[in-house]
């Protein structure tokens, strides 16, 4: 059983942000519908690193668990109305094309309202559905360029560095989660069906939030990075990544003295935490030096013995050996159609203590297309007709 038992969504979303976000809903019992189109969605033929598990790509692995699919030619006059019988029953409408794209295929907000007064919908854009940007590609680096992220990540010496994962296409996914189980609720409250809208921008910004907010205030800061090996401009010394002779380790905030004492730096021991912030570099600086003397193990002991937060610095590898996230069962598997294990991360949330298990592994192109129409009402006869003229696919063999 799932929050959103009885639930029905139809996700018309493509890339990352959109699935990942129909894939929490379809983790926590709603039923996912995603609405493909007859070649199937970006994410099933796309994939990071060109990395397919069998013919299923890593990116549909990550975002396509819990759901079912169907294939329908949207550009066909009888693929558009057989769309119109499915938001007969659905409650949620999910989509993150750029804005007007689904207008143009005479599916737009309002038409689909006219099928179905109680729709939810959702849009998750790049920018927002109006304004100068609205036509702009929403793509994670991009608006890491352009929300601040890159231009304050990295040092004031090498300059502005990317964020090697895309933080901001999984925050709006978030987002919009809970943009429409908020909804959801209100719906249940008042019979008001609202318009659910998150933008990739303002998603980069409140990942942000902290240090947007201390900058637009006047926070004293000698640049949009941090310097001396400091992790960022607004942190007391040494907060950041340190080499040693075989690693490197991150330094959390902690007081000058208790590292002077720790890494044998006598030189500062009468440094006070306001020096932290004003002589952040000198402080910086020197533990560079007596972490450098080190070791990994012999670095980390000595931090830990002298009570200052740490931790290694190590790559996905080390999630494998991580003991927490074992204990965590933050990874799971299943099997591939043709029997291949897959690797996914579990659903990151728990419920009396439960994470909700895998109902549905990513499915093939219009898996179930037959299924669903067949719920939605059509006769054998209809659905033979859809399929044979090719406004609708079924199989279990296609690209997963």
């Amino acid at each position: 059983m799932g929050a959103l038992d009885g639930i029905r969504v139809l996700s018309f979303n493509h890339f990352l942000s959109g699935p990942a976000a129909a894939q929490h809903l379809g983790d926590i019992g709603a039923d996912v519908i995603t609405v493909e189109p007859l070649t199937g969605a970006f994410q099933r033929n796309w994939a990071v690193a060109n990395r397919f598990v069998d013919d299923t790509s890593v990116n549909h692995i990550t975002t396509g668990r819990n759901k079912r699919s169907i294939a329908i030619d949207l550009k066909s006059p009888e693929g558009i109305a057989t769309v119109k019988t499915l938001l007969k029953t659905a409650d949620v409408v999910m989509e993150n094309f750029r804005p007007g794209t689904l207008d143009k295929l005479g599916l737009s907000e309002a038409e689909m309202r006219a099928v179905n007064p109680r729709l939810i919908y959702a849009a998750t854009t790049g920018y927002g559905a109006d304004g100068p940007y609205a036509k702009r590609p929403g793509q994670d680096v991009l608006l890491q360029a352009m929300s601040g992220l890159a231009a304050h990540t990295g040092s004031m010496d090498s300059g502005p560095v990317a964020v090697g994962s895309v933080p901001i296409d999984h925050h709006a996914a978030a987002l919009t989660v809970a943009g429409i189980v908020a909804a959801l609720f209100e719906r249940e409250r008042t019979g008001v069906a609202r318009r659910v809208e998150v933008n990739m921008l303002q998603a980069a910004m409140d990942l942000q939030g902290e240090s947007i907010t201390a900058w637009m205030n006047g926070a004293d800061r000698a640049g949009p990075r941090g310097s001396d090996g400091m992790a960022n401009w607004f942190s007391p010394a040494p907060y950041g990544i340190y080499a040693t002779r075989d690693g490197h380790v991150m330094i959390s905030m902690s007081k000058p003295a208790d590292l002077a004492r720790a890494l044998d730096l006598p030189e500062f021991m009468e440094f006070t935490e306001k020096d932290g912030f004003d002589r952040r570099g000198e402080v910086s600086r020197r533990v560079a030096g007596g972490m450098a003397r080190l070791d990994t193990v012999q670095a980390m002991e000595r931090l830990a013995a002298a009570g200052i937060w740490h931790e290694q610095v190590v790559d996905y590898d080390g999630l494998r050996q991580n003991p927490q996230v074992a204990h965590l069962a933050a990874f799971t598997e299943a099997p591939t159609a043709q029997g291949t294990p897959m690797v996914m991360l579990a659903h990151p949330v728990r419920y009396d203590g439960q994470t909700p298990p895998v109902r549905r592994t990513p499915p093939a192109l219009g898996q179930h297309s037959r299924e669903i129409l067949t719920e939605a009402g059509f006769k054998a006869d209809q659905i033979d007709q859809l399929l044979a003229s090719g406004v609708v696919v079924q199989s279990d063999r296609m690209r997963g």
